[in-house]
């Protein structure tokens, strides 16, 4: 395993709960399977996922483990629920590599039955007043995105309300929306927001609640308004939160849940038990990217995902092979993740 830091600055700072970020660090990992080189990307986000520090001890302590056990041994090293960002780094090297010794890409070392040429992806609409709001999503829409989500919480929910309404009087009923209110809210506002949105054709509410309220997300279940849980899988084992019915939607971050496998595997268990996956990034580099891309295209019938986050970088770790064209993401059909290991410079 050879391991390569690298500091990718944003195009913009991006403000979170945790602080204002203005550089995605990590770690760029490749290792050699069955002939092959593969490339996987740790990039740990505050608030989420272990730190830079104990992502790179992670690396270290895996490249030991690998030398004396090899990719097994390694992976075992790698704990999902401590150091998820590492899991996420070699395992996806892993699976490169195992996709590209099998000759097919990535989302079809899944399902090797799938064909998927393009994945549907949402675009993001920060904080603003009801203009700047109605403008963004506007924007958006003249742009080919027929999805947006709007991030909700930072003012009150009569004023995220009348937000809403703008939008919707602006570009119209075709356009889903959906809200990410990253548990700003009591139960009580919550139920007043659900009940506004619902006649503003909402699709659903991202973390309306703490993440730690599965009976009050239960609660809020059964209406026009659909209810995703983000953070929740951050502090809840994922069969607590399908066991406790309080999801519609479970929003799946690779990189938080330890890797592309992972993350698969929930995407399949969560449609078995009537809940929908949507697959997002957190915001990455193009290799985590194109490895929550694989992932969205290897589930049959996807709604839109949270994918279409690499403007948000000023520079990357390679050239990315997938384009956005009328809110559609294109899904590279060459082997593995559909990078060549050579064009990866972090240190570029």
């Amino acid at each position: 395993m050879k391991t390569t830091p690298f500091s990718l600055p944003l195009s913009s700072p991006l403000a979170t709960a945790s602080g204002t970020i203005e550089a995605r660090e990590g770690v760029v990992v490749r290792y050699d399977h069955r002939g092959h080189t593969g490339v996987g990307e740790a990039t740990p986000l505050p608030g989420w996922t272990e730190s830079l520090g104990d992502c790179r001890a992670g690396l270290d302590a895996a490249g030991d483990a690998d030398t004396r056990g090899g990719h097994t041994a390694a992976m075992l090293e790698l704990a999902g629920d401590s150091v998820p960002a590492a899991r996420h780094g070699f395992a996806t090297a892993l699976l490169d590599a195992d996709a590209r010794a099998d000759g097919v890409p990535l989302y079809r070392w899944f399902d090797a039955d799938r064909r998927c040429e393009t994945v549907p992806v949402n675009a993001t609409v920060g904080d603003g007043d009801p203009a700047e709001t109605a403008d963004a999503v506007a924007t958006a829409v003249e742009t080919g995105f027929d999805c947006c989500k709007l991030k909700v919480g930072a003012r009150t929910v009569a004023a995220d309300i009348e937000r809403l309404r703008a939008v919707r009087e602006r570009v119209g009923d075709d356009v889903t929306l959906r809200a990410d209110a990253n548990g700003a809210w009591t139960h009580d506002q919550a139920t007043a927001a659900f009940d506004a949105f619902a006649d503003l054709g909402v699709d659903y509410v991202e973390q309306p609640l703490a993440a730690d309220d599965l009976r009050g997300h239960a609660d809020l279940r059964g209406g026009p308004v659909g209810v995703a849980l983000d953070e929740s899988l951050i502090h809840e084992r994922a069969d607590s939160v399908l066991g406790a019915e309080a999801a519609d939607v479970l929003i799946l971050k690779p990189m938080v849940l330890g890797g592309p496998g992972n993350a698969h595997t929930l995407a399949l268990r969560a449609r078995d038990r009537g809940v929908e996956p949507v697959v997002t990034t957190t915001i990455d580099g193009v290799l985590a990217r194109l490895a929550a891309l694989h992932v969205a295209a290897a589930v049959p019938d996807i709604g839109a995902c949270g994918l279409a986050t690499g403007d948000r970088l000023a520079r990357d770790l390679a050239p990315d092979p997938a384009t956005v064209t009328d809110g559609r993401m294109t899904v590279p059909q060459t082997d593995g993740l559909g990078v060549d290991p050579s064009e990866v410079r972090p240190d570029a």
